[in-house]
């Protein structure tokens, strides 16, 4: 699995964001990020191996989430979909 870094200033967060490499919503959210600077991690899911890409589905499924994408996953709470408002207040910024 190809996990991408992007670094930012702001790290206090652990930030892992689930992806598809032609998704508008995805792109916007990872650029969302770079402009609040901060440092997350991603996975275009549709560019993974077939195993890869069911260990991952379950993974969200199991924290509540959906299959639908952004998955952004802030320390421990899951967010479906580019939800500025929600992004930002768990953020903290």
């Amino acid at each position: 699995m190809n996990i991408i870094n992007v670094p930012g200033k702001n790290k206090r967060h652990k930030v892992m964001i689930y992806t598809l490499s032609t998704c508008v919503w995805c792109k916007m959210t990872k650029q969302f990020l770079k402009d609040l600077d901060v440092e997350y991690n991603y996975v275009d899911i549709d560019l993974c191996r077939e195993d890869e890409k069911n260990k991952i589905k379950n993974s969200i499924l199991e924290k509540g989430g959906e299959l639908s994408y952004p998955v952004i996953l802030i320390d421990d709470i899951l967010i479906n979909g580019f939800v500025k408002k929600k992004i930002k207040e768990v953020l903290e910024v």
